[in-house]
């Protein structure tokens, strides 16, 4: 189902709009100067759109002053106390991030509603599984996929009522099936736009995995309009994850997508080493490099496979005993040894332009 379009100040989500990528600060938004410090960050690692808490009126305060120095679309988390939405409405926010079941009763609800309305901005739903409302949970006797579209669908309708329209939905949980049910209900009877991710994913490569498996499913079926990978850890992994899961899925331009083979006793170079290495400079790569395109880069242990792969690659090495093969647009460049191969691999990554 095409979803509705609406902006988060100049990205646009839904419609025939990129997946968009986001990510919160884990700064105390109390602290301007750190959370504009980490705003930056993420920006400079990719990420479109940007979450802030705003629990209290010393973080709508802080809010107001990152508001004034950060041009990427800002969106303020707001849970409990609806004064704190509009005051970040008042401040410019481009977005309010809301639980309409925790905010209270519908003149609250209503404010939030016409204050965004007014502002011209758009509101997310949010429904967490840690956050079911009592009754859907006696209904259904637990957390289920069921009840969290349940939920979702009645805050967007009490919305809805209320003239309100500019809706983007999220619904997750930590387990990845329960949360891909919960979307699938939500994707075939709603036409707003949805956020994906998987709650509380957990630390770096579990909840990478998590992430992969949560938000790639949806996204092979063509559900998300807006994505955030959910990590235990600095907010900018969690963008540099986003993009890897958009990229391998050929979702997002400007990617450098490498391959690597096993290995296996035929390899005679250190091959790990070699693609971390690799891996490592690619923030650095991708701030200099001349050609914004996405690039397949192969790094293969050795002849067998190592030529083939590499030359299908656009840019590639098939290495050797203690040298690597270099490969461009699937012709032999060059040889050089193994402690030069990730130099110049960095070197042709920047340098690459396509056919």
């Amino acid at each position: 189902m095409m979803k509705e379009k609406v902006f988060c100040g100049g990205v646009a989500i839904g419609g025939d709009a990129p997946v968009s990528i986001q990510s919160m600060t884990n700064t105390p938004t109390a602290d301007a100067d750190a959370t504009e410090k980490q705003c930056r960050r993420l920006m400079e690692a990719g990420c479109d759109i940007i979450r802030i808490t705003v629990n209290s009126e010393e973080a709508a305060e802080g809010f107001a002053k990152v508001r004034k120095k950060i041009d990427a679309p800002l969106v303020a988390d707001i849970h409990f106390d609806y004064r704190l939405a509009l005051a970040a409405i008042n401040a410019g926010a481009d977005k309010i991030r809301i639980n309409p079941g925790n905010i209270g009763e519908d003149d609250r609800v209503k404010a939030v509603a016409d204050a965004a309305r007014k502002a011209g901005i758009p509101v997310r739903v949010g429904v967490n599984s840690g956050s079911l409302e009592k009754d859907i949970l006696q209904k259904y006797g637990r957390v289920t996929a069921v009840g969290l579209a349940e939920s979702a669908l009645r805050n967007v309708k009490r919305l809805e009522d209320m003239d309100f329209a500019d809706i983007v939905i999220s619904l997750k949980a930590s387990d990845v099936r329960m949360n891909s049910e919960a979307y699938r209900i939500v994707n075939e009877r709603s036409s707003h736009p949805l956020h994906i991710g998987v709650t509380e994913a957990g630390t770096v490569n579990r909840g990478i995995m998590k992430s992969a498996m949560g938000i790639g499913s949806l996204l092979l079926d063509g559900i998300g309009n807006t994505m955030r990978v959910s990590l235990t850890a600095d907010p900018v992994k969690e963008v540099y994850a986003a993009r890897d899961i958009l990229g391998i899925l050929g979702m997002r331009d400007e990617t450098i997508d490498i391959y690597s083979c096993p290995t296996c006793g035929r390899t005679q170079v250190d091959l790990e080493r070699i693609v971390l290495a690799v891996e490592e400079r690619i923030p650095h790569i991708e701030k200099v490099r001349k050609n914004r395109n996405s690039i397949r880069v192969a790094v293969m242990g050795c002849a067998v496979n190592g030529p083939g792969e590499s030359r299908e690659a656009d840019i590639g090495v098939a290495c050797g005993n203690g040298e690597g093969i270099i490969f461009s647009k699937g012709e032999i460049v060059k040889r050089v040894k193994e402690e030069n191969i990730v130099s110049e691999i960095e070197r042709m990554i920047i340098d690459y332009e396509k056919i």
